[in-house]
């Protein structure tokens, strides 16, 4: 008699036992889940995709907002004494949806501006009398603490979509987003605001860069007149993560050759985009 162990029929009665097991038993542990969609995804009982999110969402339970949040260096906000034509062009380059707008320093955040309520102001006579505090929505202030899934709920049960981050003194610490929450779930989101699929380098600010990780080592060179290798590889984030000595997840930050490059979205096998500020000129 021949020894079926290795035979197709032998390899679907096991990884079928397996799952048969585990829900007849249901997973007692994280362990056990991954394990579950491990089996699925490989026997094509789901797609890879639906492993990806089905996984993302456990992530993010485990999560907080620390883990994820815009640092209060990286946040974008206007000044409240700032006129129209002044706020306009900073508005129009981070093409942002939503700013923090503040008052006498950092901390002292006044509201939530959103760039379609300057529409109506661009196509009137009422810039002359523009005050930016009149067009303010109310600001969701979350402690760093906060689990991710927790923030997820509340953002969808307020409909609010941008939260400013306190840390245990009352100081502003960051910023998060509902698509940053959405982000560790499903992926990076692009939209129409983002940079175009061969835009790999956009400019924020004067000081800062939005970087696609698929960025060639080639065009980064060239655009900011630095020489950097490609002889192990050819895009920037392989170069990134060289440096970092492992793969990186949001917002650490490494140094290469002073140019300092921050993890904006990254997953468990690559990086996605980056946030850098070159050397001062």
């Amino acid at each position: 008699m021949s020894d079926d162990k290795n035979t197709p029929d032998s390899e679907d009665r096991s990884w079928l036992h397996k799952i048969t097991h585990l829900f007849s038993t249901e997973p007692h542990s994280r362990d056990d889940m991954m394990e579950l969609l491990s089996i699925s995804a490989e026997n094509e009982v789901i797609d890879d995709d639906a492993r990806s999110i089905m996984e993302g969402a456990m992530k993010v339970s485990d999560m907080h907002v620390r883990d994820i949040m815009i640092p209060r260096a990286q946040m974008v906000v206007i000044k409240a004494e700032q006129t129209l034509e002044e706020c306009m062009p900073q508005i129009i380059r981070s093409a942002h949806s939503r700013y923090p707008v503040i008052g006498e320093n950092p901390d002292d955040v006044l509201g939530i501006l959103l760039a379609k309520d300057l529409l109506p102001l661009l196509l009137g006579d009422d810039a002359n009398d523009f005050d930016i505090r009149n067009l303010l929505r109310p600001t969701v202030v979350v402690p760093e603490s906060k689990r991710l899934n927790v923030l997820l709920r509340e953002f969808r049960q307020n409909r609010n979509h941008m939260a400013i981050v306190i840390d245990e003194y009352g100081g502003v610490a960051g910023l998060v987003t509902i698509e940053d929450v959405l982000e560790e779930i499903v992926g990076e989101i692009e939209d129409e605001t983002d940079a175009e699929e061969d835009q790999y380098i956009r400019k924020i600010t004067d000081e800062d860069y939005f970087i696609k990780a698929l960025t060639p080592i080639e065009d980064f060179n060239e655009h900011f007149d630095c020489s950097f290798s490609d002889e192990e590889f050819d895009t920037i984030g392989g170069l990134v993560i060289q440096a970092f000595g492992h793969m990186p997840g949001r917002n650490e930050i490494t140094r290469i050759d002073d140019f300092e490059f921050m993890v904006i979205n990254a997953d468990q096998r690559k990086i996605h985009s980056l946030r850098l500020r070159p050397p001062p000129k």
